[in-house]
């Protein structure tokens, strides 16, 4: 029972004789007796020999005073290692039939009834670290709670960084705080625990001041601590400071790792810098030290997200000559980065290229092969791979389930939305926040608002908080149901909870407002909008930042101030729009156009019409036929001639069209 070693040459150590001839009893004086031989033993080996040779007698569920009296020998002789193995053995043995803090506090009380422990707290500074090393922090934490003393530095830091792991932040800044109040002093190995805190809790400042502070105090800052404080830098998107760290690391002789670039390298891709993230590489490779898998991935990523396709495949190649085997991570790279520039086919020619291989797709993977499938339009093959998934054991997740919902919604089948989603909670994974928003904005898309508010009403009893991407497609849809009074309501209900409307609620908001004749209330919302993006300030809970006026918000108020003859205050708006650089799509332009024909205004359809040319917006065949038709109304034959050639030239004339031409008869029949 619990054998630490097998003896090689049996050694009768004082006393050794006086237990071995006893019964096999766990009597008191066997007990005492073997205790004492284990105390009075010379050499920590000749104790683990006495140990493991009484060992099968002992039941260290009913009595571990032999346990504890030999682990307090070890750690008295520096055998620190070889005690914490000890505790952690008997703590694992009496955790099959107590809670870990009841096996805690069960060795803790062991080791109080020794009086060797009194003058040795040495012993409950190595329970710390083996309760921590098992993962069991809080039991760790009380044991230091409940120590009259600070155990040494090695425990705190053990203590410390089971708290950071577990991301208890709060707990783990206060052990820091007591141990510095009882003396403890700080190592290195401390401030990197602290560093890591400071940087996942995205406090950059009071890392950069435990950097300082520790190199004040002359500790030199380890590669894995400037590392460390880099990956904070980057996650943050403070690249030139994190570069500036870099630098100030080798000036002063700490040489970066791979680990070290890689992060770099990271930071740099979330940004799109491929130049920087190259450049990184290849100072990697002077260094001498050889990219790793990860290395390849954030390459490959980052070049897709740019479209160096050519450049991410050549890459993938470059690979073997390192040396580094493609796995599942490389190819969802591969596979993602080509769905995100739209080449389907190419992703799922390396999703077969990995089944070839032998590499099995992970969830990573089937997620986005079911975003490329329902890009393709391809729903039986996306359902299929819900089969192929739980053939080969790879649970689905919510991603996997969403993307299929979404992908059923857009195709307008709600009723096999609604059956991928009961298959998801007979598996047990409940729908998500953003599986009920798909399904509300595809209800909200058919018109059915009534399963739209159901779902809604649902959502929110389950104790779902409705997001503002839920919000926009409820407003619009009951904007498009001509119920203008429920998605003013809703739009109340959004800004007193406390949800900051997006560019794209209010452009729902401004164009069901003038679909609605509520021209007014439009533009208030929109100069509102304005004034507030101007400034900078929040007005109505808005968030300015997102929310200043676009395309979509001045194109909405266009259309409905032409459409109810406020032609003036519609080219005011318009004109506002150019200045502020942003592009008017086709659609404006024809609004806007449509009027100034119809009021006969010559010179400001032709501005219109020579700003549409300079701005790049290519006439489709409504627009040439419009501009044909207003031309000619207002009496430009040779300008409505043009535009009739052009739209000729895009062969989109019929011939009956062609034959009115040829008998002038043009101007009379362009409706047809």
């Amino acid at each position: 029972m619990l054998k630490l070693f097998i003896p090689q040459k049996r050694i009768n150590p004082p006393g050794f004789s006086t237990f071995s001839s006893v019964s096999h009893s766990s009597s008191s004086s066997f007990i005492t007796n073997l205790i004492t031989s284990i105390v009075n033993s010379r050499t920590p080996s000749q104790a683990l020999r006495i140990f493991n040779s009484a060992s099968n007698k002992l039941d260290a569920s009913k009595n571990f005073k032999v346990h504890s009296a030999l682990i307090c020998f070890l750690t008295n002789s520096k055998k620190y290692i070889d005690a914490r193995c000890l505790i952690k053995g008997l703590i694992e043995h009496l955790g099959k039939s107590r809670k870990p803090h009841r096996a805690c506090s069960a060795v803790f009380n062991g080791f109080s009834q020794l009086e060797s422990v009194i003058s040795s707290p040495k012993v409950y500074g190595v329970l710390i670290l083996a309760l921590c090393e098992l993962g069991h922090v809080h039991e760790a934490y009380w044991v230091y709670r409940k120590i009259r003393s600070l155990p040494a530095i090695q425990a705190c830091n053990a203590l410390l960084d089971g708290f950071c792991k577990k991301e208890q932040f709060e707990l783990m800044w206060d052990v820091y705080k007591d141990m510095v109040s009882h003396g403890g002093v700080p190592s290195v190995v401390t401030y990197g625990v602290l560093i890591d805190a400071a940087c996942s809790q995205g406090d950059l400042a009071k890392a950069k001041m435990l950097m300082d502070e520790m190199v004040g105090k002359g500790i030199v800052p380890t590669v894995v601590i400037y590392t460390t404080l880099i990956r904070g830098l980057c996650s943050e998107s403070e690249m030139v400071e994190a570069e500036s760290v870099f630098k100030r690391m080798r000036e002063i002789g700490v040489l970066p790792n791979l680990y070290t670039y890689n992060t770099l390298m990271d930071g740099y891709g979330k940004e799109a810098s491929v130049e920087k993230v190259l450049w990184f590489y290849q100072e990697m490779l002077d260094q001498n030290l050889l990219p790793n898998v990860i290395t390849f991935c954030i390459i490959i990523d980052v070049l897709y997200r740019v479209g160096q396709l050519q450049t991410a495949r050549n890459y993938f190649v470059c690979m073997v000559k390192f040396g580094v085997v493609p796995n599942v991570f490389i190819y969802n790279c591969l596979i993602d980065g080509n769905y995100r520039v739209c080449n389907l086919s190419a992703a799922l020619d390396y999703y077969y290229e990995m089944e070839k291989f032998g590499i099995s797709p992970d969830v990573y993977t089937y997620g986005i092969l079911m975003k490329c499938y329902c890009s393709m339009h391809r729903m039986e093959e996306a359902d299929g791979l819900l089969k192929i998934m739980k053939h080969r054991g790879v649970h689905a997740n919510s991603v996997v389930y969403g993307t299929l919902v979404d992908g059923y919604c857009k195709e307008g089948n709600l009723g096999k939305a609604l059956e991928v989603c009961s298959q998801m909670t007979e598996t047990g994974v409940e729908p998500s926040l953003i599986t009920f928003s798909t399904l509300i904005d595809g209800y909200c898309k058919i018109g059915n608002m009534e399963a739209a508010m159901g779902l809604y009403n649902e959502m929110v009893i389950k104790g779902f908080v409705p997001d503002v991407v839920t919000y926009t497609s409820l407003i619009d849809g009951h904007f498009k149901d001509a119920n203008s009074k429920a998605a003013l309501r809703l739009y109340k209900d959004m800004t007193e909870a406390g949800i900051c409307p997006n560019v794209f609620t209010l452009s729902c908001l401004i164009r069901g407002l003038c679909d609605d004749g509520k021209l007014k209330d439009a533009m208030k919302l929109f100069l509102d909008r304005k004034r507030a993006g101007s400034s900078g300030a929040k007005a109505n809970h808005i968030d300015t930042e997102c929310c200043s006026p676009n395309t979509v918000m001045y194109s909405a108020l266009v259309h409905g101030l032409c459409k109810e003859g406020y032609l003036f205050k519609a080219s005011k708006f318009f004109s506002d729009m150019r200045r502020e650089g942003l592009k008017p799509d086709i659609v404006t332009y024809s609004t806007i156009l449509q009027r100034h024909f119809g009021d006969g205004h010559v010179l400001e359809a032709m501005m219109l019409h020579a700003d549409m040319t300079k701005m790049g917006t290519i006439p489709n065949a409504t627009m040439y036929k419009l501009l044909n038709k207003g031309y000619q109304e207002i009496g430009c034959q040779s300008s409505a001639l043009k535009c009739h050639e052009d739209l000729e030239n895009l062969s989109l004339v019929n011939p009956y069209i062609d034959s009115l031409k040829k008998d002038n008869m043009l101007r009379q029949s362009i409706n047809v």
